[in-house]
């Protein structure tokens, strides 16, 4: 014999009150007396019965009280990597008071990224692409037909899209021109992933010309209208061993570069380690510098030149902007400023 489930019914019936009473009593919502709420929890304890279906509550409702946050990188990757981890915490604060969840969906296409047919039956009210929304990202295309009001964060940036940004390029090029008045002019890039296809390695003219991030396209940009065309090496994911990778290929060279602009602190940190391992000394020998503004325990003491972007804020900025798009209204597109910080680990070309 299958195992009965306890329904609301039963439990109305045991307790000696509607259905719509017990309902109420259930949900807090409606003017139900403590006396007769302890009454209908305590038949509800009795007959095993947990509580109204989620899913049919949702039906009713036309909300699934689940907005979407797709990461652009392998989860993994993502929850090694700070200000991933600050942008979702600020995001879930921001939804918490309207008992609105988060539900994390890799969009790396190699790794777990959901397939067409999941996109259509997923029970989101909104997405957030939080991490590395690729300009032609097929999932976004697939959210906004199925009407699912989306906000991306650093892009893709689109008008049928609210979009949440820094100055990523007035940033990175305060930061260049802050490298170049201390004199350097060999100067190198630790770039991040240009596509998330799993390559890394020296950037030719074709991968250069593949680019599908906006914010990585307009640090690159802001690099080279200081500097002109530069060494670019792609870290194929935002996490400390690649940056040492990537450093390794610009550094362990002949006419090694003085500077390394690093398109993020992970890949900074990583590149400091990479010159350290080949005898070099960081800031007197080369000087690297990096972006985001996180805390980067790796190197001790010393300051990590770079540039802060409100990370925690961001977080929060764009949970708020899902709650206005759930409300029917569509808030505007926001753009945050950003700041250099100089640190320790810049310093004029040695010999200079």
């Amino acid at each position: 014999m299958g195992e009965h489930r306890a329904t609301l019914a039963a439990v109305a019936a045991r307790a000696g009150v509607s259905p719509s009473t017990a309902s109420l009593a259930f949900s807090g919502s409606g003017p139900v007396a403590d006396s007769t709420r302890e009454r209908v929890l305590a038949a509800a304890r009795e007959l095993g019965y947990a509580g109204p279906d989620p899913m049919a509550r949702s039906l009713r409702r036309g909300r699934s009280g689940i907005v979407g946050a797709v990461i652009g990188e392998r989860l993994l990757y993502a929850f090694r990597d700070p200000v991933a981890v600050a942008l979702l915490d600020g995001i879930a604060e921001a939804l918490s008071p309207s008992g609105t969840g988060l539900l994390l969906l890799s969009g790396d296409a190699q790794h777990g990224s959901p397939t067409t047919e999941q996109v259509s039956r997923m029970p989101v009210d909104a997405v957030v692409f939080a991490t590395c929304g690729r300009d032609d990202d097929p999932l976004l295309d697939l959210f906004l037909r199925r009407g699912v009001p989306v906000v991306a964060v650093d892009g893709p940036d689109r008008p049928d899209v609210t979009v949440l940004d820094i100055d990523d390029y007035g940033g990175a090029a305060e930061l260049a021109r802050h490298v170049a008045s201390l004199g350097h002019h060999r100067v190198a890039v630790a770039a991040l992933p240009l596509r998330l296809d799993g390559r890394g390695g020296l950037v030719d003219d074709a991968r250069r010309a593949s680019v599908g991030f906006a914010d990585c396209r307009a640090r690159l940009a802001a690099t080279e209208d200081v500097f002109g065309p530069v060494p670019v090496a792609e870290a194929p994911s935002n996490v400390v061993e690649e940056g040492e990778r990537a450093g390794r290929l610009l550094l362990d060279v002949p006419d090694r570069p003085t500077a390394v602009v690093a398109q993020s602190d992970l890949l900074a940190v990583g590149v400091i380690r990479a010159a350290e391992s080949l005898g070099l000394r960081v800031p007197e020998d080369l000087t690297v510098v990096g972006y985001d503004g996180i805390d980067t325990p790796w190197l001790g003491e010393r300051v990590l030149t770079t540039v802060v972007q409100p990370i925690a804020e961001k977080g929060r900025l764009t949970g708020r902007m899902v709650t206005e798009l759930l409300a029917g209204r569509r808030p505007p597109n926001v753009h945050l400023p950003v700041r250099l910080r100089v640190g320790a680990t810049s310093a004029p070309p040695s010999g200079r």
